[in-house]
């Protein structure tokens, strides 16, 4: 089994300031990031603190190059990636897969050449290819939603799901959450794709609330699909029936859990600078001799009125 390092922000920065270079000046490391495009929230964050990241390492290591491409859909990014090794000979690739599927046997093939990967947030679909996985805790992510369910419905009592989209950590996420109120009586009525997209989360709770007449909760699973949901539920007047739980922590929906709003009554956080972590371990490993290699988790908190203050930071792109 792979070790686990588990570094906190301040050691992560203290060691990419204070590592020892082993890269001589004239000798260039280029790092490939290949992303989602910023089709919605989160991945507008992820976004952002990818392009900070990139401009903060190139500044203090002249050494590395990077090249970043962000992709709308599973095919360019695979093509995206096939560029860089072939015209840019990338030393390591950080990859956030379109769809696990689909880019498993690509970020294989770059691995087989000798190129350091690192995969963040969504696994491939064969375990073990990557040298660094950077994620937040999916498990954890999906149990406290559930236990939050678990404690606050009673049996009998009816919700239904919307599902991220199809890959490993969306499976993870769901599973957890399954077991997390297993044995409390909670009736899932149904569960569907909303592809974390709020115009997609938009119909999917649409077609529910036309389908069934009474739903106590909804488990959105990420903020983005949230928004859409409480749309549809706006438009069909049955704001007082249900309250909804997201994920990821976007301000608008932190600010309106600060100031106590009943359809919202919490959160789980899932951080978009994960992809600064993933970025800049990688860098890590090309500079210094630290070891970088094997799985670095970052929790899922939940955030409630209590401390929502925490957790609000009003100028962040999400």
């Amino acid at each position: 089994m792979k070790r686990r390092h588990f570094l906190t922000g301040t050691a992560l920065a203290a060691a990419l300031v204070t590592a020892a270079p082993v890269l001589a000046q004239d000798e260039t490391k280029t790092i490939g990031v290949a992303i989602p495009s910023a089709t919605h929230g989160f991945m507008g964050g992820l976004n952002f603190h990818a392009q900070e990241t990139i401009k903060r390492l190139e500044e203090t290591y002249p050494q590395l190059d990077f090249v970043l491409a962000t992709a709308g859909e599973a095919g360019k990014m695979v093509n995206d990636i096939e560029d860089m090794v072939a015209t840019r000979n990338i030393d390591a690739l950080v990859v956030l897969p379109f769809e696990s599927e689909p880019l498993t046997s690509p970020v294989q093939a770059v691995k087989e050449q000798g190129i350091w990967v690192t995969v963040v947030d969504r696994g491939l679909s064969v375990p073990g290819i990557e040298d660094l996985y950077v994620a937040g805790d999916n498990p954890g992510f999906g149990r406290t939603a559930g236990e939050y369910f678990a404690a606050n419905l009673e049996a009998g009592q009816k919700i239904v799901v919307l599902r991220g989209i199809p890959t490993t950590l969306d499976n993870e996420r769901v599973d957890a959450f399954m077991a997390a109120i297993d044995g409390s009586g909670i009736e899932v009525l149904d569960m569907q794709h909303g592809n974390w997209n709020r115009d997609d989360a938009f119909n999917v709770m649409q077609d529910f609330l036309s389908k069934y007449d009474h739903i106590d909760a909804v488990w959105a699973a990420d903020d983005d699909m949230a928004i859409g949901v409480l749309e549809a539920i706006a438009q069909a007047g049955r704001t007082e029936e249900m309250w909804v739980v997201g994920g990821a922590g976007m301000k608008e929906i932190i600010k309106r859990i600060m100031d106590g709003d009943p359809q919202l009554p919490v959160n789980v956080t899932y951080p978009p600078a994960q992809i600064s972590t993933a970025i800049e371990l990688t860098a890590l490993g090309l500079v210094s001799n630290t070891p970088v290699s094997g799985r670095f988790i970052i929790g899922s908190q939940i955030v409630t009125p209590e401390n929502a203050e925490n957790y609000y930071f009003p100028d962040s792109p999400f």
